[in-house]
């Protein structure tokens, strides 16, 4: 039985994890450059809606982003 959300390595996974994922990538909150890209970063329209949301993205760094 999957759990509703646990960390994983300081981030969030299980069944939480995965909804937000999809809903980030589906709002095109965050993207990959090229499909096979393990790695996600936070577009423009990403960093405004996260925001608004009262996320401080300015704690990742660039090169993370």
């Amino acid at each position: 039985m999957e759990k509703p959300a646990k960390t994983c390595y300081s981030h969030i996974g299980g069944k939480l994890g995965e909804l937000l994922l999809d809903m980030f990538t589906e709002k095109e909150w965050i993207a990959k450059k090229h499909q096979n890209d393990k790695h996600y970063y936070i577009t423009s329209k990403g960093k405004k809606a996260f925001e608004k949301l009262g996320v401080d993205v300015s704690q990742i760094k660039d090169e993370d982003m």
